[in-house]
């Protein structure tokens, strides 16, 4: 997969390098330097593990260390990480690398994860104007119960850490991007720049109308009608919309699968099932992970009727080769 760029470039050029004064001070102290088996080491595992994520996080991420990016690349993301970071000082390679998660004594971790997302679920982006935060807050536990960790930057934003970059990080690494459209959204500085980072990355953009209409590009995606609805009330249309929306759905069908799994009580577990029972999306794994629950979950074990639905659902499954 190729980076999107803006001028043509010859085959895995090199970008250009762009070093700011707080990447020549990113030296090491005397005494600290690392052998070259230390470096590779540490390029490697950098490479590895921030190539995983999308390109925006990517050079979200160099920008933020003082390392050289560009919108212009031929060739896979591991090359680019290489080219950008080998010529980094030693101090910068060390913090670099343990913000990736990796450490010469720490165990491997194979993924960054922002610590506002929730774990195994679909993440979602809150775009909203300051005067609605407590509405969108409201939203965001709302939609938690439905496995979407929604990210409302006045909920989720420590006061220690910079805005601006919280946001980028949230936006580089959300599924989605929903915005509560209050009277005099479009006046904002912020919320538009948000919306246009998400549709740049190509992820669903939908519309939650409280006051104002869709507009520019926003008006031909999917919008909502927020008026008089309660936040859990939209938060059930939302995970609806998530689970049939073609981006989306192979995302959530691993969400409804974990809620499944995690179900507290005979109830939930028997309205889980039904979600389940219609995802139009199934991994081979599904089978095997829905089974294993009846097994270790009572809830799921004594919920009437669900342990026979689980096999009816496998065997249907299985009838289309998956």
């Amino acid at each position: 997969m190729c980076k999107r760029r803006e001028m043509p470039l010859r085959e895995h050029a090199r970008p250009k390098k762009r070093r700011s004064a707080a990447y020549k001070a990113a030296d090491p102290p005397i005494g600290m330097a690392l052998s070259a088996s230390q470096r590779v080491t540490l390029l490697k595992e950098i490479a590895a593990r921030l190539s995983s994520e999308d390109w925006s996080l990517i050079d979200v991420t160099l920008k933020h260390f003082s390392l050289p990016w560009s919108n212009e690349w031929h060739g896979n993301k591991d090359a680019y990480v290489l080219a950008t970071t080998e010529d980094a000082g030693d101090q910068a390679l060390l913090e670099l690398a343990q913000h990736v998660g990796f450490g010469f004594d720490t165990p491997a971790v194979q993924r960054i994860d922002p610590p506002f997302w929730h774990k195994g679920m679909f993440r979602l982006f809150v775009s909203h104007l300051a005067a609605h935060r407590t509405f969108a807050g409201e939203l965001q536990q709302g939609l938690r119960h439905f496995g979407i960790s929604a990210f409302v930057a006045h909920n989720d934003i420590e006061a220690t850490l910079e805005w601006q970059a919280q946001i980028e990080t949230a936006l580089a690494t959300s599924d989605a991007l929903v915005a509560l459209l209050h009277d005099k959204f479009h006046q904002s500085k912020w919320t538009d720049q948000e919306i246009g980072f998400a549709m740049g990355r190509g992820i669903p953009v939908f519309g939650i109308r409280h006051g104002e209409d869709p507009y520019g590009f926003i008006g031909r995606f999917q919008a909502f009608n927020g008026k008089g609805k309660s936040a859990v009330e939209l938060a059930r249309e939302l995970f609806d919309a998530y689970r049939k929306n073609k981006q989306t759905q192979r995302r959530m069908s691993e969400v409804v699968v974990g809620l499944f799994e995690q179900s507290d009580s005979f109830a939930e577990a028997k309205s889980r099932m039904g979600y389940v029972e219609q995802l139009e999306v199934w991994e081979p794994s599904f089978s095997s992970r829905i089974r294993n629950a009846v097994k270790s979950n009572s809830q799921v074990e004594g919920s009437w009727g669900v342990p026979d639905r689980v096999e009816q659902l496998i065997k249907k499954w299985a009838t289309t080769g998956v």
